[in-house]
């Protein structure tokens, strides 16, 4: 008799997921006769983004108001390092909530690349059958179609799901989130 083969399936999440989001993922592969196995992978916030972004926050009387706007004085590294540590808790976090919800997690990366360029590679390393995108919802990004999974639809030859975390499938049915394709 045959092992019996895995239902491969890649998370690619934008924050740590939740109890509910979880749930509503593997509630999706309750069906399957298969052992379904997840791969669950998380983009580190970039140390240089985040400083600017605050920086960008700041009014520009603020930046005015201070000579020589001390930029050297940041620790990038330090910086980074707290993306670092805030990614992985989020990663344990997710991993921790779909064990709850009676999932099976293979493996899990942290990204520092292009979250769709790893996705794709990780998809086609483990033979996945299907690819969740979960995200907060970006507007513009969905609307103009560059949002991970509209770019994942383009790169990959499974399903792609895009599933917008936190909120119920029945909180996302009005929207154009939530529907699978290639």
């Amino acid at each position: 008799m045959s092992e019996p083969t895995e239902y491969v399936v890649v998370l690619l999440v934008e924050q740590a997921l939740s109890d509910l989001d979880a749930r509503q993922v593997r509630s999706l592969h309750e069906a399957v006769e298969e052992p379904v196995v997840y791969h669950v992978l998380l983009p580190v916030d970039d140390a240089a983004a985040r400083v600017e972004a605050s920086l960008g926050s700041l009014s520009g009387g603020e930046l005015l108001a201070t000579p020589g706007m001390p930029m050297r004085d940041i620790d990038l590294d330090a910086v980074e390092e707290d993306c670092r540590d805030r990614s992985l808790a989020a990663l344990a976090a997710s991993v921790a909530a779909l064990e709850r919800a009676g999932a099976t997690v293979a493996d899990t990366a942290l990204l520092a690349g292009s979250p769709v360029d790893e996705l794709e590679k990780r998809a086609t390393a483990v033979e996945a059958r299907e690819a969740i995108v979960l995200t907060a919802p970006h507007v513009v990004a969905d609307l103009l179609r560059l949002d991970w999974a509209s770019k994942a639809r383009r790169k990959l030859g499974i399903p792609v799901l895009h599933l917008l975390e936190h909120e119920t499938f029945d909180e996302q049915a009005g929207s154009s989130e939530g529907n699978t394709g290639m």
